[in-house]
């Protein structure tokens, strides 16, 4: 079972949409607010995906939905989100944390390369929440929360995914002052580097780079995916009632890294992972 640190049946008999439900940051949130007392819809491309995690949380003694969708259609978005209310009644939350990007230097993004990434980064999460707040929380409120990227100091080799991250944090923020009379708060998480599933399809070169992120964060290490959803479940909380429009930065210090000031290699700075089914990538395990 998920040992969440937030109090049982936080969200008991509430309705909460998580998109790139299938794996990684999705999947954990998902088993953190099953086990907190939400009704989770999952949504992603992958049926197969979803499908495991809907096994997973039925041999805990949990319930959900999902659907097989890609957030850059608009037709499946609109319909989605109508079928889902039609059957629950309700959504109260939603987690935009479909994404997906390739490393790449700017000068060989292709522009299709460069369209599927702004559509999946940028245009599937507005449309998302478009669609939940136009069907649904303009009239009963609710909270969101968009799952970003650390873009203060440019991402290269990774200059699609961070335009279109950039472009989240602002419109969480315009979202956040149109819709807040609404009763509707919208928050965005900037995770650093994520011990998670999905850095095993990125290729080697680009691996060891990803391992040696560990070394260049202050805490000396990457993070679960339960210390990212952790952050999520609370802004989805009454207790983040007061808080909209902000990006929590989860991150291990990293923007703090300066070349003349050197952190000395430790270990003092342990982790909290409450997903059991957590697995480190087997990649990250191997000496550096």
């Amino acid at each position: 079972m998920y040992q969440s640190i937030f109090k049982e049946n936080l969200f008991q008999d509430q309705v909460i949409i998580i998109t790139g439900g299938g794996s990684g940051i999705g999947r954990c949130t998902a088993h953190e607010l099953a086990a907190l007392g939400a009704k989770v819809i999952l949504i992603g491309r992958r049926k197969h995906k979803l499908e495991e995690v809907s096994h997973e949380l039925s041999l805990e003694g949990f319930e959900c939905d999902y659907y097989e969708m890609d957030i850059r259609e608009l037709d499946s978005v609109e319909e989605t989100i109508a079928a889902i209310i039609n059957k629950h009644g309700q959504i109260n939350g939603l987690v935009n944390n479909a994404g997906g990007q390739f490393p790449s230097p700017l000068k060989d993004i292709s522009d299709n390369g460069w369209e599927a990434v702004i559509r999946n980064n940028l245009t599937g999460g507005f449309r998302m929440m478009r669609e939940v707040y136009n069907q649904w929380m303009a009239e009963h409120g609710g909270s969101i929360v968009n799952i970003v990227a650390s873009v203060s100091f440019g991402m290269p080799h990774m200059g699609h995914t961070g335009a279109a991250r950039a472009g989240m944090i602002n419109l969480t923020q315009t979202a956040a002052l149109e819709w807040v009379h609404s009763g509707v708060r919208i928050n965005a998480v900037s995770p650093g580097s994520v011990a998670s599933s999905g850095m095993e399809t990125y290729p080697e070169e680009f691996k060891k780079k990803l391992k040696q992120r560990r070394h260049q964060t202050p805490m000396k290490r990457q993070a679960t995916e339960a210390e990212i959803s952790s952050a999520i479940v609370y802004l989805l909380s009454d207790g983040a009632a007061y808080i909209t429009g902000h990006t929590i930065a989860v991150d291990g210090g990293l923007p703090l890294a300066k070349e003349n000031w050197t952190v000395p290699e430790h270990s003092r700075c342990k982790p909290f992972n409450g997903f059991h089914l957590y697995e480190e990538p087997a990649f990250l395990r191997e000496p550096d």
